[in-house]
Protein backbone atom coordinates (compact mmCIF):
# COMPACT_ATOMS: atom_id res chain seq x y z
CA UNK A 1 0.00 0.00 0.00
CA UNK A 2 0.91 3.50 -0.97
CA UNK A 3 0.22 6.51 0.79
CA UNK A 4 1.22 10.14 0.35
CA UNK A 5 1.16 12.46 3.33
CA UNK A 6 0.42 16.29 1.82
CA UNK A 7 1.08 18.84 4.12
CA UNK A 8 0.11 23.04 3.69
CA UNK A 9 1.69 26.59 4.87
CA UNK A 10 3.44 26.74 8.19
CA UNK A 11 3.26 22.53 8.92
CA UNK A 12 6.81 22.51 8.13
CA UNK A 13 7.51 25.39 11.27
CA UNK A 14 5.66 22.09 13.65
CA UNK A 15 7.92 21.59 16.45
CA UNK A 16 8.92 25.15 17.03
CA UNK A 17 5.65 26.93 16.18
CA UNK A 18 2.67 27.40 18.68
CA UNK A 19 3.97 24.17 20.53
CA UNK A 20 1.14 24.49 22.63
CA UNK A 21 -1.51 23.79 19.58
CA UNK A 22 1.13 22.02 17.45
CA UNK A 23 2.75 20.09 19.50
CA UNK A 24 6.89 19.78 20.06
CA UNK A 25 7.89 17.10 17.74
CA UNK A 26 8.51 18.16 14.15
CA UNK A 27 7.59 16.14 10.54
CA UNK A 28 11.24 15.30 10.02
CA UNK A 29 11.25 12.89 13.66
CA UNK A 30 7.29 12.12 13.18
CA UNK A 31 7.82 10.68 9.30
CA UNK A 32 10.05 7.90 10.22
CA UNK A 33 8.14 6.75 13.28
CA UNK A 34 5.43 6.41 11.33
CA UNK A 35 7.43 4.12 9.05
CA UNK A 36 8.48 1.93 11.44
CA UNK A 37 5.27 1.31 13.03
CA UNK A 38 3.62 0.88 9.66
CA UNK A 39 6.25 -1.04 7.87
CA UNK A 40 3.47 -2.41 5.52
CA UNK A 41 3.26 0.72 4.09
CA UNK A 42 5.29 2.78 1.67
CA UNK A 43 4.63 6.19 2.99
CA UNK A 44 6.07 9.67 1.29
CA UNK A 45 5.68 12.96 2.23
CA UNK A 46 5.21 16.15 0.78
CA UNK A 47 5.37 19.48 2.30
CA UNK A 48 4.58 23.20 0.60
CA UNK A 49 3.37 26.72 1.53
CA UNK A 50 2.36 27.39 -1.95
CA UNK A 51 -1.50 26.27 -3.35
CA UNK A 52 -0.03 25.40 -6.77
CA UNK A 53 2.38 23.20 -6.10
CA UNK A 54 0.10 21.71 -3.53
CA UNK A 55 -2.49 20.71 -5.93
CA UNK A 56 0.17 19.20 -8.70
CA UNK A 57 1.39 17.09 -6.09
CA UNK A 58 -2.30 16.19 -5.54
CA UNK A 59 -2.26 15.40 -9.58
CA UNK A 60 1.18 13.66 -9.23
CA UNK A 61 -0.01 11.59 -6.40
CA UNK A 62 -3.78 11.09 -7.23
CA UNK A 63 -3.51 8.49 -9.84
CA UNK A 64 -0.17 6.48 -8.59
CA UNK A 65 -1.05 6.10 -4.54
CA UNK A 66 -3.51 3.76 -2.72
CA UNK A 67 -4.82 7.12 -0.51
CA UNK A 68 -3.48 10.64 0.71
CA UNK A 69 -3.24 12.33 3.55
CA UNK A 70 -3.86 15.97 3.19
CA UNK A 71 -3.18 18.44 5.91
CA UNK A 72 -4.00 21.75 3.75
CA UNK A 73 -3.14 23.90 6.79
CA UNK A 74 -4.54 27.49 6.33
CA UNK A 75 -6.00 26.48 2.43
CA UNK A 76 -8.13 24.31 3.67
CA UNK A 77 -10.63 27.69 4.89
CA UNK A 78 -9.96 29.17 1.29
CA UNK A 79 -8.78 27.08 -1.93
CA UNK A 80 -11.90 26.06 -4.17
CA UNK A 81 -8.41 24.75 -6.31
CA UNK A 82 -7.37 22.17 -3.60
CA UNK A 83 -11.34 20.97 -3.35
CA UNK A 84 -11.38 20.56 -6.73
CA UNK A 85 -8.14 18.77 -7.44
CA UNK A 86 -9.56 16.30 -4.82
CA UNK A 87 -12.34 16.07 -6.96
CA UNK A 88 -10.37 14.85 -10.09
CA UNK A 89 -8.29 12.47 -8.76
CA UNK A 90 -9.22 8.95 -7.89
CA UNK A 91 -7.30 8.28 -4.78
CA UNK A 92 -9.47 9.07 -1.49
CA UNK A 93 -8.31 11.91 0.35
CA UNK A 94 -8.41 11.92 4.35
CA UNK A 95 -8.40 15.46 5.55
CA UNK A 96 -6.30 15.97 8.62
CA UNK A 97 -6.19 18.47 10.98
CA UNK A 98 -4.00 18.86 14.10
CA UNK A 99 -6.21 21.11 16.02
CA UNK A 100 -9.76 20.74 16.79
CA UNK A 101 -10.23 23.52 13.63
CA UNK A 102 -14.23 23.42 14.80
CA UNK A 103 -12.60 24.76 18.46
CA UNK A 104 -11.09 27.74 17.27
CA UNK A 105 -11.78 30.84 14.86
CA UNK A 106 -15.13 30.73 13.09
CA UNK A 107 -13.16 31.18 9.93
CA UNK A 108 -11.48 27.92 10.14
CA UNK A 109 -15.22 26.37 10.81
CA UNK A 110 -15.67 26.27 6.64
CA UNK A 111 -13.50 23.71 4.75
CA UNK A 112 -13.37 23.41 0.96
CA UNK A 113 -11.90 20.17 1.60
CA UNK A 114 -14.09 17.75 3.75
CA UNK A 115 -16.88 17.55 1.10
CA UNK A 116 -14.69 15.79 -1.39
CA UNK A 117 -12.74 14.05 1.16
CA UNK A 118 -13.45 10.54 2.63
CA UNK A 119 -13.24 11.92 5.63
CA UNK A 120 -11.72 14.47 8.25
CA UNK A 121 -9.60 13.68 11.20
CA UNK A 122 -9.09 16.60 13.36
CA UNK A 123 -7.58 17.61 16.81
CA UNK A 124 -5.41 14.51 18.17
CA UNK A 125 -2.03 16.67 17.10
CA UNK A 126 -0.09 14.22 14.81
CA UNK A 127 -1.88 11.19 16.06
CA UNK A 128 -4.09 12.87 13.29
CA UNK A 129 -2.07 11.21 10.71
CA UNK A 130 -1.40 8.06 12.97
CA UNK A 131 -5.49 7.35 12.63
CA UNK A 132 -5.57 8.60 8.76
CA UNK A 133 -3.13 5.57 8.09
CA UNK A 134 -5.00 3.34 10.73
CA UNK A 135 -8.31 3.84 8.55
CA UNK A 136 -6.32 3.30 5.04
CA UNK A 137 -4.67 0.54 6.80
CA UNK A 138 -8.05 -1.29 8.36
CA UNK A 139 -9.70 -1.86 5.13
Amino acid sequence: MKICIINGPNLNLTGKREPETYGQVGFEQFIPSLKLEFPMVEIDYFQSNVEGELINQLHRAGFDYDGIILNAGGYTHTSVAIGDAIKAISAPVIEVHMSNIWAREDFRHKSYISGAARGVIAGFGLGSYRLALLSFTAG
